[in-house]
């Protein structure tokens, strides 16, 4: 499903057009599902929750873009565009994108400060993400 704002993300080089593939759409969905369930285990640290709940919100956004036919290599692209994907407003999707450079901080330079509500704040939004996407390809 071709988008006038994804086909000019294709054209700077931030997108790559790619046919939809349902069972990666799937195989995503459901890895985000199981990334969500791992957050929320309480005998996790909070670091590994908060990295469960990302990766979960990741895959999540990824499905998004992979039913409309296109794929990224970046992340945060993936959050980006979840205005086009999914419809969902900068409010929601920054959230995301906050916990991108969140991420970052503890992947390159070992310094991750995050809180408990932090981490419900991504459970509530990546559970909101998945029952998203699940509606988007069951349409």
């Amino acid at each position: 499903m071709s988008q006038p704002e994804l086909d000019n993300l294709v054209r700077i080089g931030q997108l790559k057009a790619e046919p939809r593939n349902a069972q990666e759409v799937t195989r995503m969905l459901a890895m985000a599902r199981t990334r969500l369930s791992d957050a929320k285990l309480s005998n996790l640290s909070l670091e590994g929750r908060f990295t469960s709940a990302y990766n979960a919100a990741h895959a999540a956004a990824l499905a998004a873009l992979r039913w409309h036919g296109y794929r990224s290599e970046n992340r945060y692209t993936v959050f980006q565009c979840l205005t086009h994907t999914l419809g969902w407003p900068a409010n929601r999707w920054r959230v995301l994108d906050a916990a991108h450079q969140k991420r970052n901080l503890a992947e390159y330079e070992g310094y991750l400060d995050i809180e408990e509500s932090t981490v419900a704040e991504m459970c509530a939004l990546v559970q909101s993400l998945i029952a998203d996407v699940q509606d988007l390809i069951a349409k």
